[in-house]
């Protein structure tokens, strides 16, 4: 799936994840899943609760073991047994972002510890003086004053403790920062400071992201290109206006539905989709995920590619003809 002159940095190859519930049958959380993400990109993977968004987050952090297929970062495979040297480079390369501040950060440790956990694991200081000046750069990168270092993660604010979760990835230097929901946390009215901070920080140090999140609205304002996942499946990849004006799979379909109008006229009487795998007949040919367009793919059989290809024709025309 990679495109001309784009470097693919993060290759996810028929990735399935099973987790053993105790019976006789694994319980099949990610089903083939086929992914790029391209250096200096923000790419979103969307879907609703259990749909098996982080459990692939936490497989490209090597947390979930694969079931089948692999994971591949500059062309070198990560996933499975790595030497205990790749191993370290992988974890200063990718860094992980978590969705609830109060509970990844240490409570009895200082920011300072906090911030430099990854600088003592690794000693990437010369002396303490240098270590205190990477900290003190870290936190003013994220919006926080060096003085903050002494306190508590518990006195601070929701938002402030995210910043300082972000200032713990970004001191390690990654090259590849996997959010998980890092603003489902978080207030409304400082979501948007959040995104702004991780907006400024991929322009200023170059960093590509994995977003993970449930919310259309959220991935439309940060994100370069959108999977869409549904039960472990991905059924619709593309850029992320495309995915909005073009959205092709029932389940992409119904996801925007959902996404709140802030006209309240048009609110009241927008229509919301439910979406329901049963009512698809695929007893036949099986679908597959197919490029319909340069970069947009779909989950879809031949006999949906044609009614999908005709939708997207009969869209084109009626573009054509507004402008």
């Amino acid at each position: 799936m990679s495109e001309t002159n784009k470097e693919v940095l993060l290759s996810v190859k028929n990735v399935d994840i099973s987790f053993d519930k105790g019976g006789p049958k694994l319980f099949r959380a990610v089903k083939n899943a086929n992914f790029d993400i391209y250096r200096g990109e923000t790419f979103a993977l969307v879907g609703e609760s259990g749909s098996g968004k982080t459990t692939i987050g936490r497989a490209i952090m090597r947390i979930n073991e694969l079931s089948k297929g692999e994971i591949t970062f500059k062309g070198k495979r990560i996933s499975g047994k790595l030497t205990k040297e790749e191993d370290r480079d992988m974890i200063r390369s990718i860094q992980m972002i978590f969705q609830d501040p109060a509970a990844s950060l240490n409570e009895r440790a200082t920011i300072e510890y906090c911030v430099s956990e990854g600088l003592y694991n690794f000693h990437l200081y010369k002396d303490e003086a240098d270590r205190i000046a990477k900290v003190d750069k870290a936190l003013e990168d994220v919006g926080l004053l060096p003085e903050h270092k002494s306190r508590y993660p518990h006195e601070f604010s929701g938002g402030q403790r995210q910043r300082v979760g972000i200032a713990r990835a970004m001191i390690m230097e990654p090259e590849l920062i996997v959010a998980d929901e890092p603003i489902s946390a978080l207030d409304v009215s400082i979501r948007a400071q959040v995104l702004n901070l991780m907006n400024k920080l991929k322009a200023e140090k170059g960093l590509t992201y994995l977003f993970i999140a449930h919310d259309l609205s959220v991935v439309r304002f940060i994100s370069d290109r959108i999977a869409v996942i549904h039960l472990g499946r991905i059924v619709e990849i593309a850029e992320t206006e495309e995915l909005f004006k073009h959205p092709l799979h029932p389940y992409t379909i119904s996801l925007l539905s959902a996404v709140p109008m802030p006209d309240p006229v048009i609110e009241k009487v927008k229509t919301h989709v439910l979406y329901d795998e049963s009512k698809r007949d695929h007893s036949g040919e099986k679908p597959i995920l197919q490029e319909i367009r340069p970069g947009h793919f779909v989950f879809a059989n031949d006999r949906e590619m044609k009614e999908y290809e005709a939708k997207l024709q009969a869209a084109e025309k009626e573009e054509a003809l507004n402008k």
